[in-house]
Formats: structure tokens, sequence, C-alpha cells
């Protein structure tokens, strides 16, 4: 049965879209409530930047291990019943990090919750980009980049109450486990909404995907580079997540509290990016748009880091920009076929989370070397990757008349 005979009813789509909405924003808010506290952890373990690189690499660790999994994981299970399981698996890493840090102050026990949180990070992400493909591809129209947008947005918001709390030196043990009621609380009530089980499997084509899975994926020379510029711009946003608020703190010499500010702003930024991205993306295309979004991540890099304290928050604002899109497009590149829509942003997803896996040693070890602030301009080699593997994202029509 085709997925234009099988469509549900516009309501059902629409309900299916709120809810989609809600996943990204509760992941982006989960994910911030950590990121936002780094600074804080810095501080409470006392860790150099290079131990805090290792630390944070703990995570990334455990996304790369889960990822490859997950497109398996959504075509055996469906898609609510993986955010389910990811969601409960990331909670009782958040709760490990907040116990690792003020109850018994081991490191050990911080690397070994990080790491139940980027299983859970990294499988509902994969989730909740195939569900938000399969919805765009319903409504027709490219929705994905508001989608990401949700999830920065709970990322401001999460950031903002972050600095709030560390202002008010509240715990970061407190702190993460009111994030997991949260989590816990509003995430099986969004996953009724999403789209049948029925609609998930005709929409992903799972009969074409048991016969060319995973493995086949991996040796498609688009599905590659695509997955090179998703990890251009998962590293260019996850320097500024993990980093940004450390590097305006210690290098400008500014509060902890401050520092944190500065990352909100990144995350505001990225926010207004991603909403308005989806015109853009429609009228002038994805390759044009990414372009200019990779220049900017730089120019803005680079105010950062030699801006001063003033110039540092306008050039985090413009880095927000310059990262809006490049992932959500990249994920929206890899679900172009909906036969392979799993199988490819699985492996494209991997890659791209390769960045967070060699990002924090990397910036902990040129940090501890050249500062933190400085360490920051390896964004720029990495946007020049992706400006070389940027005509891979095109869409299916502009590469159809292209080969004509």
């Amino acid at each position: 049965m085709s997925a234009a005979a099988s469509a549900p009813p516009a309501p059902v789509v629409r309900t299916a879209r709120n809810a989609v909405f809600t996943a990204f924003a509760v992941n982006g808010a989960a994910f911030a409530a950590f990121a936002s506290r780094v600074p804080d952890l810095k501080h409470e373990l006392g860790l150099s930047a290079g131990e805090l690189g290792v630390t944070l690499l703990a995570a990334s660790l455990g996304s790369v291990l889960g990822l490859p999994l997950s497109g398996w994981i959504v075509h055996h299970l469906g898609a609510a019943r993986t955010l389910l399981g990811a969601a409960a698996v990331q909670s009782v890493g958040l709760v490990g990090v907040g116990i690792g840090v003020d109850v018994v102050h081991e490191r050990a026990v911080v690397m070994a919750g990080l790491f139940l949180v980027g299983i859970g990070v990294g499988v509902f992400d994969v989730g909740m980009n195939l569900e938000g493909a399969s919805v765009e591809r319903l409504l027709g129209r490219a929705i994905m980049p508001r989608f990401h947008a949700a999830f920065s947005g709970g990322t401001v918001v999460s950031a903002l109450i972050g600095a709030g709390l560390s202002a008010l030196h509240v715990s970061i043990a407190a702190h993460l486990v009111g994030v997991v009621v949260m989590v816990l609380g509003i995430t099986p009530w969004f996953l009724r909404a999403f789209l049948p089980r029925s609609v998930e499997v005709d929409e992903s084509g799972a009969e074409v995907k048991q016969k060319a899975g995973i493995a086949s994926a991996w040796r498609e020379p688009r599905t590659l580079l695509i997955g090179v510029v998703v990890l251009a711009a998962a590293f260019t946003e996850g320097t500024a997540n993990d980093w940004i608020g450390v590097a305006l703190a210690d290098g400008y010499g500014l509060e902890r509290w401050v520092g944190v500010v500065g990352f909100a702003v990144f995350l505001i930024a990225m926010t207004a990016g991603r909403l308005v991205g989806t015109r853009v993306l429609d009228s002038r295309g994805r390759v044009p748009v990414l372009r200019v979004l990779f220049v900017a991540a730089v120019v803005g890099c680079v105010l950062v880091v030699f801006g001063g304290p003033v110039l540092a928050f306008v050039g985090a604002a413009i880095w927000g920009i310059g990262a809006s899109l490049g992932f959500p497009v990249g994920m929206s590149a890899a679900a172009d076929d909906p036969a392979r829509a799993a199988a490819r942003m699985s492996v494209v997803s991997t890659i791209g989370y390769t960045a967070f896996l060699a990002g924090p040693p990397l910036l902990g070890f040129l940090g501890d070397h050249v500062g933190i602030l400085r360490s920051l301009l390896v964004v720029g080699a990495m946007a020049v990757v992706a400006l070389l593997a940027l005509p891979a994202v095109r869409e299916p029509q502009v590469r159809e008349r292209a080969s004509a």
C-alpha cells in the first residue's frame, strides 16, 4: 500500500505534528539542563579543561554506541515505544550525574550517568527525527527546521532556568531530579498523539528496508556525504553547547552564571534561525542557505574568541544563527526517500554524533594548551569540510534536474 493511499486524516497529522514539537522541546530541555550546569560541574569537581573534556566524552560515547541500533529499534518497536524507553534511560543517567556531583563527589559516577544520558539522547534523537520526517512528508512542506526550533526553544528555557539556579547556588542534583520528573511526566502524554504504527511502517517502507538495511546505507556515497555535513553541523553546534559557557566564564573572567547567559544567547539565536529557516529553505534551497550559515558560524566564533566580553555575546548570537539549520537539513536530506529513511538517518546520525565523541576531548586538549577561548577556532576548520560536502543535501527534484 502506498503512503498516499494510507495517509491518515489531516487532524491526525496535525495532532502528530504538535506531538513531535513537544518531543523535540522536551528533549532539548533535558539536554540543556545538564549543559547549563557544565561550568558548575567543572568547578564542583575541580576539573581542568582536559579533564572536563574527557568527562563529557562519556555522553558522546553513549550516543555513538546507541545510534547504530536506533534505526533497528524504531523499526521493530515504533517511534513511541522507542522514545519512552530512551526517556527512561536518559532519566536514570541524569539522576546519576546529580548523585555523582553532589552526593558522592565521584567523577566516575558522573561519567557513568553521562554514558546513560548519551544513549538515551541518541536513541530519542533518531526516533523523534524519523517521526518528524514522516509528518513532514504527509504535510508536503518543509517543517523539520521548526521541529529543531522546538528543541532549541526547550534548550533556551532550560538554559535560562539553569543560569538562575546556578546564580542561586541550587545543587545540580536537585535541578536534574526536577528535570527527570518533568520528562517522565510529559513524555507518555505526548507519545499517545504520534502517528499510528501502521502509518509509520507504511511511511518508512518497512518491507523495502528489510531487504536494504543499515549495512547497505553505509556504502552509499551520498548518505556518507550527508553524514559529513551533519558531522560538521553537530561539531559547530555541540562545541558551543559544551564550551561557550565555560569559555566566556574562564576566558573573560566572568561569573559562571554570566557564561551560561552567553550560552542562552547562542540558543535563542539558533531557535530564531530555525523558525525563520523553513521559509528561507523553501524559497532559496538547502545548499545556498547552508553555505551562508556555515560562514556565519565562523564569523560568530571569531567574535566570541577575539571580540572581548561585550562583542562575545554578539558573536554568540551570530554563531547560533549559523549553527541553526545544518543538523535539521541533514536529517531531512537523509529521509528524502521514505523507503530508506530509517537506515540512512541512523547512518547519518552515527556519523554526526562522532562530532560529540571527538569534540570534548579535542577541545579539552586544545584548552589546556592554548586556552579554552582560542580552542573554539577549530570550528572554522569543520565549516570548510561542510562547505565541500554541501551538494549532497540538495533536494531530490534539484538533483534530478542536474542529472537530466
